[in-house]
């Protein structure tokens, strides 16, 4: 088993020996043991409140190993709108309701919920399901 403590800067010029896909809600875990892309086990042991994103480089406690986290597939439903108005208004009602969300400008992701699906189609906006990677926002007050 390798123990990673330490994240280094996304750095592409890095020569990473492992890779490590994690969902986004794998990727809050801060103390928590994965199986790597060779089939290795690897513990991550980061300070608490650390949010992995995709492409970040973790560092093993003897400084040798370097593994990439990667941003895994998952189940997320995708909302658009004819409007930027209608897609904020979107982002207000599901942040009133604490749900993890991915925002850009032309759509908003969030986890598979049903009763919110329902809620956004019947106010006039676009949801699509879909198997992508999913990349919420931290919020204000989240480490990277």
């Amino acid at each position: 088993m390798i123990t990673f403590t330490q994240r280094k800067n996304q750095n592409p010029g890095l020569a990473v020996t492992l890779t490590l896909e994690l969902t986004a809600e794998e990727r809050t875990r801060s103390r928590h043991q994965f199986l790597a892309s060779d089939g290795q086990m690897v513990c991550l042991r980061l300070p608490r409140g650390t949010v992995l994103q995709n492409g970040d480089i973790l560092q093993d406690e003897t400084n040798s190993i370097l593994i990439k986290i990667i941003a895994k597939t998952e189940p997320v439903l995708t909302v658009t709108a004819r409007s930027q108005l209608d897609l904020i208004k979107a982002a207000y009602h599901l942040g009133n309701r604490h749900v993890q969300l991915e925002i850009t400008p032309h759509h908003l992701r969030f986890s598979p919920d049903s009763v919110l699906r329902q809620m956004l189609e019947n106010l006039g906006l676009q949801v699509t399901e879909d198997i992508l990677p999913f990349q919420p926002e931290t919020g204000a007050y989240g480490h990277h």
